[in-house]
């Protein structure tokens, strides 16, 4: 966990009168359970919208409460592990859960949480159908997904960073070990999605965050695990995001890729706006290289005659090569 720097008193004495007083209280005990919308905290609270972004802004101002943009919607959430978070993190651990406003509160939350989840099982009902003709192209996603935890291996994370996060299904999988993850998308709509998945695996610790691929929203030199699953093929420059995915990793670092082996499905380009046909071992290889990284591991999972499909199925594993005190265990991970 990263140390806290000490606040000095005039910041000090403004996040504590920012937390003294009814409503920015109960904001900060929401925000401590997820991240909300201004629309969503007003339907909580029941209070009028433009006292609950007043009350917003004064705990943004103080640095307890982060606000990000996402599209036309502005999302907040508690500050980061700094000092300013650790005073609203104390302060909410010091709720009695049971307060009947606290305890309202919550329950109309969870309401708001199984919104998002009745959204985001919609939303797969409506593209389970093409979702289900991609895969049956490839090998079962349980053998993929098998392969990636092999890669990753067991060990707890400290932070990682999943770019194209899509639906969530990463985030779900690989979260659970890591002490804070991101995921980062273009696609307001697939955050909805995500957001709604990850509410309803209890997944507290993922942020997510609406960006571009090739300008990050994402601290340089930050993240031990950074995973690019099955996105390079929707790019128009794979290399430039392989570039700017190795940028936000910390020394010692890993860069997960999984994509498709080269294929001649047109179907894929045709129907479903993939860009590239897969990549070859050396094609990504190179890329990863010139991204400053060293190729740690490479797999192919090619689809047995049992399993009917076509598309193999490529893993890359790198690994930022600057030296750290404290190095990541590399996983066992068999080449094919």
């Amino acid at each position: 966990m990263t140390e806290s720097r000490p606040l000095l008193l005039e910041p000090a004495l403004a996040a504590l009168n920012a937390a003294g007083e009814e409503t920015r209280l109960r904001l900060l005990g929401l925000l401590a359970e997820t991240e909300l919308t201004v629309s969503e905290a007003v339907a909580i609270l029941g209070q009028s919208q433009p006292r609950v972004s007043r009350h917003l802004k004064l705990l943004v101002e103080a640095g307890l409460v982060e606000r990000r943009r996402e599209g036309a919607w502005a999302f907040f959430r508690l500050a980061s592990a700094d000092a300013p978070g650790e005073i609203a993190r104390s302060v909410v651990s010091w709720l009695d859960p049971l307060d009947p406003r606290i305890a309202g509160d919550r329950a109309r939350l969870a309401e708001v949480r199984q919104a998002r989840a009745d959204a985001a099982a919609r939303y797969f009902a409506e593209h389970a159908p093409e979702w289900d003709a991609i895969r049956s192209l490839h090998v079962p996603e349980a053998q993929v997904e098998a392969a990636m935890r092999e890669a990753v291996g067991e060990a707890p994370l400290r932070r990682l960073l999943d770019l194209g996060a899509g639906a969530g299904r990463m985030l779900e999988l690989f979260a659970p070990q890591a002490e804070h993850a991101v995921g980062v998308d273009l696609s307001s709509a697939m955050l909805a999605v995500a957001r709604g998945r990850l509410e309803k695996a209890g997944a507290r610790n993922v942020q997510l965050r609406q960006g571009d691929m090739y300008a990050l929203p994402i601290e340089r030199n930050s993240c031990d695990l950074v995973i690019v699953h099955q996105v390079l093929h929707y790019l128009d420059d794979p290399g430039r995001a392989l570039r700017e995915a190795a940028r936000a990793l910390a020394p010692g670092g890993r860069l997960l890729v999984v994509d498709f082996a080269p294929h001649r499905e047109e179907t894929l380009r045709d129907e479903h706006a993939h860009r590239r046909l897969g990549f070859s071992q050396q094609e990504v290889t190179t890329l990863l290289e010139q991204a400053g990284l060293e190729i740690l591991r490479h797999r192919d999972l090619a689809p047995s005659a049992d399993d009917g499909a076509k598309l193999t199925v490529s893993l890359w594993l790198a690994q930022d090569p600057r030296v750290i005190a404290d190095p990541l265990p590399k996983a066992s991970f068999e080449t094919a």
